[in-house]
């Protein structure tokens, strides 16, 4: 029963009778579809930095990837607004050594994101450095027990595998 109904007086009755319109719906399924497609777009991307590279992957359907070696990251710009910058989330844009310009927007912490690519990059270079072919005996800087100090460190950070530091290690030993 009704309210309306239950609240007549003596020979009274409903003449007219109407409902809130059916439009009232489309605001809840407006903000519903922004909804779930803000979280489809969210669970779909990823942002990675590895020991070696920077992965990048966006969307479903239309998917959008980059992948760049770390010696080929020219630098990370970020940009917050007030409301990132309060709420940890901006823009950036990923600028290859050959001109590449990759922008991605709404990424969470991005300062954090940069420092690790920075973080990445200066140890990929210092692997680089342990892994080359080594120098002459009397042109070396570093003795080997630096070296193999170094490449412990190293694996420690799990920026190398046991397999690469077992290389490293018997090219230092080799030298000795």
């Amino acid at each position: 029963m009704s309210y309306v109904l239950d609240h007549l007086l003596k020979n009274e009755r409903v003449v007219f009778e109407a409902k809130v319109h059916w439009s009232v719906y489309l605001s809840w399924k407006a903000v519903l579809s922004l909804f779930i497609w803000a979280w489809i777009q969210r669970a779909s991307s990823e942002f990675a930095v590895t020991n070696r590279r920077v992965i990048i992957k966006t969307g479903i359907i239309e998917r959008r990837t980059l992948e760049l070696n770390l010696n080929k990251v020219e630098s990370i710009e970020v940009e917050q607004s007030l409301w990132g910058r309060l709420f940890g989330f901006g823009q950036i844009e990923v600028i290859g050594t050959g001109g590449t310009r990759e922008q991605f927007d709404r990424i969470g912490q991005p300062l954090d994101f940069r420092k690790a690519v920075a973080e990445a990059t200066e140890a990929h270079g210092e692997y680089q450095r342990t892994t080359a072919d080594p120098a002459p005996a009397a042109v070396q800087a570093a003795d080997p027990q630096e070296r193999l100090a170094k490449a412990q460190d190293m694996l420690d950070k799990g920026l190398i595998s046991q397999e690469e530091f077992a290389q490293i290690r018997q090219r230092i030993v080799a030298e000795m």
